[in-house]
């Protein structure tokens, strides 16, 4: 068992004072059986009111109506969680084998059929060519992470700081993206495969945020019948972990950015954002 603090900050500036339109927020981790939050600070300027309240996918967003102009918006949260082996304790490449294709129960079919449906309908043709390029045999989960692997071998990381997720086309293209183009490729592929699969965004215990330098995280959850949601990280290659921190899911990227909202004035009024994720482990134990 082991508790982290998360200090998540955003920051944008413009040349004047603007209006801010509703923005909305997906900071507050989810919680489950292997994760607890214990405690949270949002703090937010300017002057604002803020209320709580659940989205469709269950995920906690905080809905805020800003009350005077301001030439900086800043949004922190503090966050203190605690994270447990997940129950049961099992290794994701075993002992439940589902063979592919996967049927899914009848009672999940209408909600599991949201996620078979793919977020770019006009790339589905290239992703299934790629995919038929290597092709994967196995059950359902040594598939997924065989899936996990290619996209990591073959799609170079690159951070964008610009807003939005590149298609699965075009990361195919390019050869390279962002963690949130690669788990966007890794979800409609999964989809392709007539899985039932979203999208995850969050925080990486790693390296880079324990150095106070890193960002926000993602990467992509399938759901398979007996074993739930499994997440896998294409950007590292590999299933997700305790180190992966979900503060939101979504049936499509846009459904879960950590801030959305608009503002009223120029597009040159517009400087930069900037943001930063710094994770603390406070005390580190195992039962």
């Amino acid at each position: 068992m082991s508790r982290l603090r998360i200090e998540h900050g955003t920051v944008y500036t413009y040349r004047q004072n603007v209006e801010f339109g509703r923005h909305r927020l997906v900071l507050r981790p989810r919680e489950g059986h292997d994760l607890r939050v214990d405690n949270m600070i949002l703090e937010i300027t300017p002057a604002h009111r803020l209320v709580w309240s659940r989205d469709v996918y269950n995920n906690s967003v905080a809905i805020v109506d800003f009350t005077e102009p301001a030439a900086r918006l800043e949004v922190r949260s503090t966050v203190v969680v605690q994270r447990s082996i997940p129950f049961p304790r099992e290794d994701p490449r075993a002992p439940c084998r589902i063979a592919m294709p996967v049927i899914y129960d009848v009672l999940e079919i209408p909600v599991a059929a949201a996620y078979q449906a793919v977020s770019y309908p006009d790339d589905i043709n290239e992703i299934r060519t790629w995919l038929q390029q290597y092709p994967i045999a196995g059950d359902a989960e040594t598939l997924l992470l065989a899936l996990c692997s290619l996209i990591n071998g073959q799609i170079k990381y690159q951070r964008r700081s610009i807003k939005g997720v590149q298609s699965p086309a075009e990361t195919l293209r390019l050869g390279s993206g962002s963690c949130r183009d690669l788990a966007t490729l890794m979800m409609d592929a999964a989809r392709a495969l007539g899985l039932a699969a979203r999208f995850a965004s969050g925080y990486l215990d790693c390296p880079a945020s324990e150095a106070g330098r890193a960002s926000t995280h993602a990467w992509a959850e399938v759901y398979l019948p007996i074993l739930g949601w499994r997440g896998f990280d294409p950007t590292l290659g590999e299933p997700t972990s305790l180190k992966h921190i979900v503060i939101g899911v979504s049936q499509h990227p846009r459904g879960v950015m950590p801030i959305s909202g608009m503002f009223s004035g120029a597009a040159a009024d517009y400087i930069e954002m900037v943001t930063q994720v710094k994770i603390e482990k406070i005390a580190d134990s195992i039962d």
